[in-house]
């Protein structure tokens, strides 16, 4: 078949001529009628003309054909249905690439790093990422973007247009793909599911990022730090953190933020909108969630159902994920691990937790207060405070909680279980944090530092009350006598003195105390254990602050101040008897008499005087006190010098005398 000479080949609408020579071989009317339709289009492009208009929006269109195809997108029709999902399209082509969904088939490759595509230009994008190529730029604010599907969607941030629109919510989007995601959120379809732990997703781009869980890749590279992130978003967020770049502005009050999402949670407190539409919701506690699976997942804590089950030690589990993990405590299988310190970790999101305390990153923001947070769960917790939502309620006792992890170690209170052992000492605890700590004390870790003078803790929580030493902060004020307190707990145990409530009693004498601590302490008045030794002079104690106290006596340090006369003390105790003797209050007052004092150990002795009760004894000789101070001072008379002890029996008889003679 011989090439044939086109010599005119005319448009009745475009008057569209070409006189050349095409080597073209028709074989049949339709290769005749292609090639019409190949030289109508490229001679419409090459004069620019699109004579068929669109007359709801005005776009212009080539053939009539593309504009029957995009007026779908106005009418709603979607006449291509997907026989194995139901799901409808506007085009053939379309569901050409959507059956490859349910087929699998994804017929283009990436020869730099082996990924497959279902469409050729998912595989071009993709490749941009290896190139670093950005050929598409916005003219607003010249940032550049590696598709042309990119810039589109960027382009909308400047003009706010959100052209989809959810059917059942009213809500717009700005791009037809999280429609289509979103709609998800109303019928729960999730047709995306991992084969490794069968967690099932909305989109196919989550089940990507998922599955790099279970594999460990992290294949975007920070080129400032070394840093590798599962996800380019992941990447360009944290790339902010060396550039200082934050390219999104609150248009209400100018603040700027490095991530689209921080700033349309900030805004929403301009508009008072709320975050998301939540249409699953428990009826037991009330909470609401995106999807019927995480509905299905937060009743099983108050049904108590957990359907996974450990094939070594029966442990069951609510979530085929926390089987997984759990699985690892008997093959020791710790995948992760940190590239900073090579500490390793069950769990990805352990690492990246931990991670976080190398770099200092807070990527969560409280909108309220501004305080930021290293998780999504502890803002989500923290948010809780402003709210004073407590969600998750004991069916035991009905103390109710803000996180369902405090729900969960407070039901092992009558559970009685404790689940995390020390390898050293067999100690045995209700939650891993409590483990944790614990092993510090043989270790001796205290990784929590005091940036003004130095001192180090094992827990942030102490570091935290140890500075308010150095800021003078009492946040916890008691409404009876207005005392203020550093800690809730001290404030709770000084309610107690207003109270009389003694809730901690003694199984040996039935003595009763205001703290836990205390009856600890009294216990080895009973057992004489003293479990504490200074390494300086080997003197034992009973208590660790006892020897903490003691400990200065041989160093000197006084670490408490007066902020008045600058008056230094061993011991915040005796800073704060001190200071009353400025302010002359005296908070602890008789019933009976009316008399004051500074202390309430003060009151207690006095208060002995009324009851004519001296609970204190001397061993030696029997004589009791009405306080154990001077109880102390009275032994004091065995312990000294015989002789000493004569001398002064023999002036204590003159001074009788000499008062006799006068």
């Amino acid at each position: 078949m011989q090439p044939c000479r086109i010599s005119l080949i005319s448009c009745l609408q475009c008057v569209a001529k070409s006189m050349d020579v095409f080597p073209f071989n028709i074989v049949t009317i339709q290769d005749e009628i292609y090639i019409f339709f190949f030289l109508h289009k490229y001679y419409t492009m090459l004069i620019g003309r699109k004579p068929h208009c669109c007359p709801d929006c005005g776009k212009s269109f080539i053939f009539l054909s593309e504009l029957k195809i995009h007026q779908r997108i106005h009418t709603g029709e979607k006449p291509y249905n997907c026989s194995q999902c139901g799901m409808n399209f506007s085009r053939s082509q379309s569901l050409k690439l959507h059956l490859r969904i349910h087929t699998g088939k994804k017929p283009y490759g990436c020869d730099l790093c082996g990924k497959r595509f279902t469409q050729l230009g998912h595989l071009t994008e993709h490749k941009r990422i290896h190139t670093g190529e950005k050929a598409y730029a916005c003219s607003v604010c010249c940032k550049s973007f590696a598709t042309s599907f990119g810039l589109l969607s960027h382009q909308r941030t400047h003009t706010g247009e959100k052209p989809y629109n959810c059917g059942q919510c009213g809500k717009r989007f700005s791009h037809r793909g999280s429609l289509a995601s979103h709609q998800r959120t109303h019928t729960g379809e999730k047709p995306y599911s991992c084969d490794v732990c069968g967690s099932s997703f909305t989109t196919s781009d989550q089940l990507v990022i998922h599955q790099r869980r279970h594999t460990g890749e992290k294949p975007f590279h920070c080129s400032d730090c070394g840093k590798s992130f599962t996800t380019s978003f992941g990447l360009i967020s944290h790339q902010r953190t060396h550039t200082g770049e934050r390219p999104y502005s609150c248009d209400r009050c100018g603040r700027r933020f490095t991530q689209l999402g921080h700033m349309t949670r900030h805004q929403r407190t301009h508009t008072g909108e709320k975050p998301y539409e939540k249409p699953y919701s428990c009826d037991v506690c009330g909470s609401s969630f995106t999807t019927s699976n995480q509905l299905v997942v937060h009743q099983r804590t108050h049904t108590g159902e957990k359907p996974f089950h450990c094939s070594d030690c029966g442990k069951s589990f609510t979530t085929s994920f926390g089987l997984i993990s759990h699985q690892r405590t008997h093959t020791g299988e710790r995948p992760y691990s940190c590239d900073r310190c090579g500490r390793r970790f069950t769990q990805l999101g352990h690492m990246t937790r931990h991670q976080r305390t190398h770099t200092g990153e807070k990527p969560y923001g409280c909108d309220q207060c501004g305080k930021r947070f290293s998780q999504s769960g502890s803002l989500a917790s923290h948010l809780r405070t402003h709210t004073g939502e407590k969600p998750y309620g004991c069916s035991h006792c009905g103390v109710s909680f803000s996180r369902s992890q405090s729900l969960k170690s407070h039901l092992r209170i009558h559970t009685g279980e404790k689940p995390y052992g020390c390898d050293q000492c067999g100690k045995r605890f209700v939650t891993s944090g409590q483990l944790t700590l614990h092993q510090r004390t043989h270790t001796g870790e205290k990784p929590c530092s005091c940036d003004v003078c130095g001192k180090s803790f094992t827990r942030p929580d102490q570091l935290v009350v140890h500075q308010r030493v150095h800021t003078g902060e009492k946040p916890y004020s008691c409404n009876q006598c207005g005392k203020s307190f550093t800690t809730q707990s001290n404030l709770k145990t000084h309610l107690r003195t207003h109270t009389g409530e003694k809730p901690c009693s003694c199984d040996q004498c039935g003595k009763r105390f205001t703290q836990s601590t205390h009856l600890t302490i009294h216990k080895r008045t009973h057992t004489g254990e003293k479990a504490y030794h200074c390494s300086d002079c080997s003197k034992r104690f009973a208590t660790s602050t006892e020897l903490v106290k003691h400990q200065r006596t041989h160093t000197g340090e006084k670490p408490y101040s007066c902020d008045q006369c600058g008056r230094r003390f061993t011991q915040l105790g005796h800073l704060t008897t001190h200071q009353q003797t400025h302010t002359g209050k005296r908070p602890y007052r008789c019933s009976a008499c009316g008399k004051s004092f500074f202390r309430s150990s003060h009151l207690k002795s006095h208060e002995g005087t009324h009851s004519g009760e001296k609970p204190y004894s001397c061993d030696q000789c029997d004589k009791r006190y009405s306080d154990s101070r001077s109880l102390i001072r009275h032994q004091k008379i065995h312990t000294r010098d015989p002789q000493r002890g004569l001398i002064s029996n023999t002036k204590r008889g003159l001074y009788k005398e000499i008062n006799k003679a006068w």
